[in-house]
């Protein structure tokens, strides 16, 4: 959507910053242990769950003696994988993945941040049925982004979206990394993949204050240690995306 921010591309540049400060690293420790646990072991060669966090978690600079720790301790298989389902001011629809060791203490923590934002939590299906889940590559856009995408399509991609810090390619999540050697082989090097849940039918919010409290939630359920990936309908026309930023 033209002149438009959904939450994937609001979110990117906030990750950009938690990497600069090295807060993602614990983020992927619990992902790793998740990806072994649920792609079935710690072999990335045969497990490309595992493969794709790793690929993550280097490109974030993550040392490799953090890396070799997550691994270690994901045999242990403490962590339990929970998805909560939630609205957000002006009905915007959240997804949030958790990695947790203790449901019942993650779960409260969850609902009171819905509520201390002005949402509330949901039951299961009330918003998970507006999401598909995706593999998602994100491209370098270069001067010529209509080219760009061409040569995409070209390549055998079917679902791409220009936004305003990339080319997001979407693929089946089973070939996700059949995709990116794909591109890569093509010339193409894309910045991140990842799987993702990708909304249907987006939300639009072009009230100043009703924005600044939308992100203001996600931002809040996005700093809780134990949550691991937040998803959200959330779409912002750009100018208002850029009022809100400069309100602080």
């Amino acid at each position: 959507m033209s002149g438009h921010s959904h939450y994937s591309t609001i979110k990117r540049a906030k990750e950009a910053n938690d990497q600069a400060r090295g807060k993602i690293f614990s983020r992927y420790a619990r992902e790793i242990a998740i990806a072994v646990r649920e792609g079935g072991g710690t072999d990335p060669a045969f497990n490309y769950k595992l493969r794709m966090v790793l690929d993550k978690a280097r490109a974030a600079n993550m040392p490799k003696d953090n890396i070799e720790r997550a691994l270690v301790k994901s045999a242990g298989g403490a962590l339990e994988k929970i998805i909560y389902e939630g609205f957000g001011p002006s009905g915007i629809g959240i997804l949030v993945e958790v990695a947790t060791d203790n449901r019942n203490r993650t779960s409260q923590d969850i609902k009171n941040l819905f509520e201390r934002g002005g949402g509330n939590l949901a039951g299961p299906g009330a918003v998970s049925y507006n999401f598909e889940n995706k593999g998602l590559l994100v491209v370098p856009k270069g001067v010529n982004s209509e080219e760009q995408m061409l040569k995409l399509i070209d390549l055998g991609v079917e679902d791409v979206e220009e936004t305003t810090d990339g080319i997001e390619v979407y693929a089946p999540p089973e070939k996700l990394m059949e995709t990116k050697e794909m591109l890569e082989k093509g010339g193409i090097v894309p910045i991140s993949a990842e799987l993702v849940m990708k909304p249907k039918v987006f939300q639009t919010v072009d009230d100043v204050n009703t924005a600044k409290k939308c992100l203001t939630l996600l931002d809040l359920l996005n700093d809780h240690d134990d949550v691991q990936k937040v998803y959200s309908n959330l779409d912002i026309p750009d100018a208002i995306v850029t009022q809100v930023s400069t309100a602080g």
